[in-house]
């Protein structure tokens, strides 16, 4: 899904269409998934960074916005990212909030079997605004992030670590901007480290932020694995 569509002109509808989108997918779907998706709808009208593309919402807050607990809230929370339907950029440690993205392709999974639902004209707003059907993207990306062109299959990843660069800074000069692109099979990523050293630190302290991003690029992605 293009992020950009959200900081344009239509942005407002369009956010009205996600929003439409998770509402009817929860309607459709089981007592406990209408749950979470009720409150996540809440929680994107209410507190989501659409410039920032992220959220970072206390547990306490969060727990007093959908009237809860707030053991019930990282339940929640654990649930909507095990699904993939969160992904976490920073985690809350030392007294600080974790911040969440909506993974949108999985959004756009979980909710396309019902758009029809909804009506024609908005399944097909919903389908022209799914990144699958801009064949253009690669070349404006291209512009927007790198200076030189990148192979094709390389500009998911180059994208990932502009991403990294914004949300983790002092991760991406230190570790993440020493890793470069070798392949990806549809369910892994594999990547090259400048040396073994920073390959298996990286393996063993960072991954998590590091495939988390990567796979708003990637969205099939399982596992990621560093090579030196």
């Amino acid at each position: 899904m293009d992020l950009k569509r959200f900081t344009g002109p239509q942005a407002g509808a369009q956010k009205y269409d996600l929003l439409t989108a998770l509402a009817v997918a929860g309607l459709n779907g089981t007592a406990g998934f209408q749950t979470s998706m009720l409150r996540l709808v809440a929680l994107i009208t209410a507190r989501y960074n659409w410039k920032a593309d992220e959220f970072s919402v206390s547990q306490r807050d969060l727990a007093r916005m959908w009237s809860v607990d707030e053991r019930t809230v990282k339940r929640e929370i654990k649930r909507l990212t095990s699904a993939s339907i969160l992904l976490q950029l920073r985690p809350g440690v030392r007294g600080r909030v974790a911040a969440y993205r909506l993974n949108y392709a999985e959004l756009y999974r979980l909710s396309a079997p019902h758009w029809s639902e909804v009506g024609p004209d908005f399944s097909a707003r919903m389908q022209s605004g799914h990144i699958e059907d801009k064949p253009a993207e690669d070349k404006v990306v291209r512009i927007d992030f790198r200076a030189k062109p990148e192979p094709a299959d390389q500009m998911p990843f180059a994208i990932t670590l502009h991403r990294l660069a914004g949300t983790e800074p002092e991760l991406h000069r230190s570790w993440f901007s020493a890793l470069s692109f070798v392949s990806f099979d549809g369910t892994l990523l594999c990547l090259k480290a400048s040396s073994s050293f920073i390959g298996q630190y990286i393996a063993v302290h960072h991954l998590k932020p590091l495939q988390d991003t990567a796979q708003i690029e990637f969205p099939s992605l399982r596992r990621v694995i560093i090579v030196s």
